[in-house]
């Protein structure tokens, strides 16, 4: 595969990155088989308490060498308490009946705070830290590098890459509205931020000088070479690790996206109350038929978790969250490690048809 600074950089033997999907999905088998199979593999930590993050860190650590990455949401400021969370509460009683649960409640939980988070993933071993949501300021990213630490933003325009790379980040993860799970926008509307992959990687990779991630409906070689031939030094895999033996997903979750196609997937905030592209579900449809029945991020995170972490328990996919791409049609059920070398080998091949002006076979 043609030399990248990024991977040089990062110490990686190919230009893939295992997305950061928090909640359980990037677990510690994952991450180090992904490590140990030449790509970059990522902690989701956003979810988990400072505790839980040395942990999950230093048991990546005890059984791989290789580099890997922690990822945190940036923080957001508090939402206002909600006038009336009655319509909310009321949405998901139904799914609490169905899944043997008392009745919903808001919770007053408030949350879990980012310095003690990002104290705890600088002691992880990791070699990157990459974070979503938002920017960090100057001296926190500064703080973050002096610990010998890459660190990787996330963007989803060309001003909001330009944004990240004035603050100091090394690299910036351009996502496309193809991508599964939670967008990163932060410097515009959720809707105008709405820009495809194909169209976006160029003009962040024009926008700034750091390297560009891409990000988004990106599920095997063919989309590793097409992002390599717009500029960018690596790609970011979520849905194509989901289905993968080692993702600590449910196994309805994965035959949900083995069996998906890619128009019944759609950008909702009913799980979280941020704008999330998902699998449609039963859950998701009675949610969103109340105008009314979300509340902001991370409130409704919160109200929705008890039935989440049931339908997980249970394996009842139509009341979990089923975070996926436009790309699902692409997934296949294989480990993490046949996952990247075959990624890697077919982008290898894809590269040399496009440089040699082969066409593909039909």
């Amino acid at each position: 595969m043609r030399s990248q600074a990024l991977a040089r950089r990062l110490d990686i033997q190919h230009p893939i990155i295992q997305a950061p999907m928090a909640g359980g999905a990037s677990t510690v088998d994952l991450v180090v088989a992904v490590c140990e199979a030449g790509g970059l593999g990522s902690l989701g930590c956003a979810y988990s308490s400072a505790d839980a993050i040395r942990q999950a860190g230093n048991a990546v650590r005890s059984r791989t060498a290789r580099p890997f990455a922690v990822n945190l949401f940036a923080p957001l400021p508090a939402p206002d308490p909600p006038r009336d969370a009655t319509p909310a509460i009321e949405a998901l009683a139904d799914a609490h009946a169905d899944l043997g649960l008392t009745p919903p409640v808001l919770s007053g939980d408030p949350g879990l705070a980012f310095d003690d988070q990002l104290d705890a993933a600088l002691e992880t071993g990791a070699s990157v830290f990459s974070f979503t949501f938002g920017s960090l300021p100057a001296d926190t990213i500064g703080r973050i590098r002096e610990s010998g630490l890459v660190v990787i933003g996330t963007a989803t325009t060309a001003d909001e890459a330009v944004a990240l790379e004035g603050v100091g980040v090394d690299a910036v993860v351009a996502q496309g509205s193809e991508a599964g799970a939670h967008r990163g926008t932060f410097a515009t509307s959720f809707e105008a931020a709405m820009i495809g992959t194909m169209a976006l990687v160029p003009q962040v990779v024009d926008a700034v000088s750091v390297p560009v991630v891409a990000s988004g409906g990106i599920m095997d070689g063919r989309g590793l070479a097409a992002a390599l031939m717009l500029g960018a030094q690596a790609a970011q895999l979520g849905t194509a690790f989901l289905t993968t033996d080692e993702a600590g997903i449910p196994a309805s979750y994965k035959r949900a996206i083995l069996d998906a196609h890619e128009d019944q997937t759609r950008i909702t905030r009913a799980f979280s109350g941020r704008p999330a592209r998902g699998i449609v579900n039963q859950l998701m449809t009675d949610i969103e038929a109340r105008a009314d029945a979300i509340l902001p991020f991370p409130l409704q995170n919160a109200l929705t978790r008890p039935a989440r972490n049931a339908a997980a328990e249970h394996d009842r996919a139509e009341f979990l969250s089923l975070w996926a791409g436009q790309g699902v049609r692409l997934a296949r059920r294989q480990s993490a490690r046949e996952l990247v070398h075959r990624i890697a080998a077919e982008a290898n091949a894809a590269l040399a048809r496009a440089l040699s002006g082969e066409q593909t076979e039909e």
